[in-house]
């Protein structure tokens, strides 16, 4: 499920380049706080994964919502207890 969210989160990332060391920028509209840079383009979309995947544990952590991306969803189950 949550490998499902980090591939819808990156069909919507939008890229661009910045004057910077690592000069490649991501982000993921709709998702506040997500964003990631690289040297390379893949290696931002690696870091941008990465950066997607810690925000949804970080926010399952706390029991917050999780927007959908394209119909997909991430969320625990009811009965499940997350201390």
């Amino acid at each position: 499920m949550i490998r499902e969210y980090i591939d819808a989160a990156l069909r919507k990332a939008h890229y661009e380049i910045i004057d910077d060391d690592e000069p490649f920028y991501g982000e993921v509209p709709g998702l506040q706080g997500v964003w990631a840079t690289g040297e390379t383009l893949e290696a931002c979309r690696d870091n941008l994964a990465s950066t997607v995947e810690g925000w949804v544990l970080i926010r399952l952590s706390r029991h917050l919502e999780i927007p959908s991306l394209d119909g997909v969803t991430v969320a625990l189950p009811k009965d499940m207890n997350v201390a």
